[in-house]
């Protein structure tokens, strides 16, 4: 079996084009830090590495840079995207604005099915040994990820796109590096159940007042660990 058969995750095979598996494997490796951020981009070791051609590559290098995963910069090339307290404050004052407005509407529009499919994902959560040891809170990504299934729950298209496709695999960066593994575990998952709590409520200025205040608290957790690193 060749390195990009065996790295692509299961389930995307198939009817997938060979860019689109590369694009697939290196997104999850710049997000968990497989490919550390800030490290330069090596197309010919890309390349041998996978057995992929030029055109494959470079249309999934293309895609991961308009996720804002990689940067160019003028006579040094491609790059996995920095981990920075800038970055971090910018993309974190964009969460609370945002997911606090998706969170209010989550409560307006909210269904029993919502309702009942968020608090089975938490008591999924709720098994992982991390979390009950209080070291860390890992949540996979899309469906599985509180975030990611509080803005599909605000039925708005736009927040849908600009939270679930075009920030949320930098934001995720973040999260996944500098933010699962915290003390914060324990009051993380509470606050993630006092949200639930508010939109099966239907009181979507809690449910806003909630978010906005749950991601101050995970960008301070950050900012900690960023200043620690520097």
């Amino acid at each position: 079996m060749n390195t990009t058969e065996a790295e692509v995750p299961k389930g995307t095979r198939g009817s997938q084009s060979l860019a689109d598996r590369l694009f697939l494997t290196l997104r999850r490796e710049i997000v968990e830090g497989h490919m550390a951020a800030g490290s330069k981009i090596s197309e010919p070791e890309l390349a041998r590495r996978f057995d992929a051609s030029r055109g494959s590559l470079r249309e999934a290098l293309m895609r991961l840079e308009s996720l804002g995963l990689l940067e160019r910069r003028v006579n040094v090339g491609a790059r996995v995207v920095d981990l920075t307290e800038r970055g971090l404050l910018e993309l974190y004052d964009v969460r609370e604005a945002l997911e606090g407005m998706a969170c209010r509407l989550a409560a307006q529009n909210r269904t029993e099915e919502d309702v009942v499919e968020l608090r089975q994902m938490l008591a999924r959560h709720e098994q992982q040994e991390e979390l009950q040891a209080g070291t860390a809170y890992y949540q996979p990504e899309g469906d599985f990820d509180f975030h990611f299934r509080i803005v599909q729950a605000s039925n708005n298209d736009l927040l849908i796109d600009t939270l679930c496709n075009r920030l949320y695999y930098r934001v995720r960066m973040y999260r996944y590096q500098l933010g699962m593994a915290s003390p914060r575990a324990h009051r993380a998952f509470r606050e993630h159940s006092h949200i639930i709590d508010a939109i099966e409520a239907g009181d979507g200025e809690l449910a806003e007042i909630l978010m906005r205040r749950h991601i101050r608290a995970s960008r301070s957790n950050i900012e900690n660990k960023l200043a620690k690193q520097n």
